[in-house]
């Protein structure tokens, strides 16, 4: 983040909804001008209430929300100048595509000239310029909802919310959305915060990911970050695909952890979030990171495994592995280096580096 004063401002917010559990917890949360932050996580781990909390629909229990350096707690939704995109589109049916993106335009009292020009230029960027005379019901899924974005821009907002806008739609036509919608906020400059249980959509359209679950935000950071150096094990499982291996702290040196693991076996990972030695810990390392017969001087750790299962993806092998007492080990094994030792009920070595290996919380 940068020195500038931030465009959002969530501070030490609270919500509870019956005076008791809190469903959000202590959060706290800066949006850049021209940032795009998404809030991720599972059903009923806070997110949308604190997107709601934004909008004005719902109010904080406690704390205080700014929109560009101004507290917004009591502001109505209509006048704090959020463009909204929702899952199901919200378009009018009985107005044609045209008239949806005019009416934000005409309850600010925008001159009709200016309106209409408005209307084809929001039309053309969403590539919908000939679909203005048509109803909602005349279009597919993926363009009433490129018309809802259009909508929520028309009026040039200074913040646009979107909750799940793309979960109605087939996974090629979601892919698709995903672009575009990145491809306007970086063209035209948007602030965008973005509520989506699809860790993909997140990976693939943020600037920074805040990772909810139970009400609190486990770590905010950018998508590489995120995925390369999660700072927990929640993170580290719900952020792509990721092995799991439980021990016990043997030895810790600098950045290096020895660790005992359930069945026996020593590793050595690298220190995340262990404290001392005799602490419990989940190591954490993700299915592309592991090889398969390695030269035993480019690895810190190196096992003998048992192959399970293959499944064809393509442009990789996806091999079930018996290692180190699990026998739920996944390997990415890419398919131009797979051999014919690669057979199931063979054993191989498989090994990964130390740097790959993280030790987190238990």
């Amino acid at each position: 983040m940068t020195g500038e004063t931030p465009l959002v401002r969530f501070e030490n917010i609270q919500k509870s909804y019956d005076g008791e559990t809190l469903v959000v917890k202590d959060f706290n949360l800066d949006v850049a001008p021209g940032e795009f932050v998404t809030m991720l996580g599972p059903s009923g781990s806070g997110k949308t209430t604190c997107l709601m909390m934004l909008a004005g629909f719902e109010p904080a229990t406690q704390g205080e929300i700014y929109l560009k350096g101004k507290v917004i707690n009591n502001v109505p939704p209509y006048k704090r100048g959020i463009g909204m995109v929702f899952q199901n589109y919200a378009l009018f049916p009985h107005m044609t595509v045209a008239e949806n993106l005019a009416f934000p335009l005409e309850v600010r009292k925008i001159p009709k000239a200016e309106r209409e020009e408005r209307v084809k230029k929001a039309l053309d960027m969403v590539q919908l310029g000939a679909f203005g005379g048509r109803r909602p019901m005349q279009l597919s899924g993926g363009q009433q909802q490129r018309v809802a974005v259009a909508r929520s821009l028309i009026f040039d907002p200074d913040l646009v919310l979107m909750d799940e806008p793309l979960g109605a739609l087939d996974k090629n036509l979601r892919e698709q959305m995903q672009y575009e919608i990145k491809h306007l906020h970086e063209q035209l400059g948007l602030t965008v915060v973005y509520v989506t249980h699809d860790q993909t959509e997140a990976l693939t359209m943020s600037n920074r990911i805040a990772v909810f679950e139970d009400g609190i935000v486990q770590q905010c950071a950018a998508p590489a970050d995120l995925y390369e150096k999660p700072q927990n094990a929640f993170v580290a499982n719900f952020i792509g695909e990721n092995n799991r291996l439980m021990g016990k702290v043997t030895a810790i040196s600098g950045d290096k952890v020895d660790i005992l693991s359930d069945n026996g076996d020593v590793l050595v990972a690298t220190k995340i979030n262990v404290h001392a030695v005799g602490d419990r810990t989940t190591v954490s390392l993700r299915p592309e990171r592991v090889f398969v017969n390695p030269e035993a001087s480019s690895v810190d750790n190196l096992f003998s495994a048992r192959v399970e299962e293959l499944i064809y993806h393509g442009d990789h092998i996806r091999t079930r592995f018996t290692v180190c007492g699990h026998d739920d080990f996944i390997v990415k094994v890419p398919n131009s280096t797979a051999n014919s030792l690669l057979q199931e009920g063979n054993t191989v070595p498989i090994g990964w580096k130390m740097e790959d290996c993280l030790a987190l919380d238990a």
